[in-house]
């Protein structure tokens, strides 16, 4: 194996290491919560929008649900200020995710997992764009595998970046009506987004059987699209 690319793959699972400690040692993957939002988000002006925005790509960058910023982004903001200010966290934390990868991680995998790399790509690159989209419509899924892999794959930054910001798009708004204080019942608030929910993972299902042509991104989420049928 070539010792560049060794270098670079033991450097990854470093940073990761550290990461992992720095994060235990710091609390934050245990304080991202309400209060955290009342303390220090809230009432905060620009200064809590861009430390939210910051903790919100860090979270989902290094594999916090989305879901969790989006609802945290309507319960700090409101609906639609939340819904905006989460889609961007979670936008810059896919960025950063996929840059992560391709720049530190890229050659690494590729020498180890050819045939995976290989599956990716054939799944992206007719149309990136679509096929990412199609991707983050899905109810199912882990959005950090996502972004790294894409990361090692020759997709192209932009298709896959764009794709994947409006693909972000309708569970961010559901999470963030969850979120919101919005003065509506809340049993009916977290109704309509349930309907939502489920309206949109049918669509993306729909729109990933329809369009993938007969190609498979990933077998764990191919058992979960199939289980749901039965």
């Amino acid at each position: 194996m070539n010792l560049k690319i060794l270098f670079k793959g033991l450097l990854v699972i470093a940073s990761l290491v550290a990461l992992g400690y720095a994060l235990q040692a710091s609390g934050l993957g245990s304080s991202i919560d309400k209060t955290w939002i009342d303390s220090d988000i809230r009432g905060k002006g620009l200064t809590g929008d861009l430390l939210f925005l910051a903790v919100g790509a860090i979270a989902t960058a290094i594999g916090m649900p989305r879901q969790v910023i989006a609802f945290l982004g309507g319960y700090a903001f409101g609906f639609a200020e939340g819904s905006a200010l989460a889609l961007t966290a979670t936008v810059f934390g896919c960025i950063a995710a996929f840059t992560y990868a391709r720049l530190l991680g890229r050659g690494f995998v590729v020498s180890r997992f050819p045939n995976r790399v290989r599956k990716i790509d054939d799944f992206l690159k007719d149309n990136p764009f679509s096929m990412t989209l199609l991707i983050r419509l899905l109810p199912a899924g882990s959005n950090l595998v996502t972004n790294l892999a894409a990361g090692v794959s020759g997709v192209g930054a932009v298709a896959f970046v764009s794709g994947s910001a409006i693909g972000y798009i309708p569970q961010t708004v559901i999470f963030a009506l969850i979120g919101s204080g919005i003065t509506i019942d809340t049993t009916l608030r977290i109704g309509i987004s349930v309907v939502l929910f489920v309206i949109s993972g049918i669509l993306g299902v729909h729109l990933y059987r329809k369009h993938r042509h007969g190609k498979s991104f990933d077998e764990t989420v191919e058992r979960q699209i199939d289980g749901a049928d039965a």
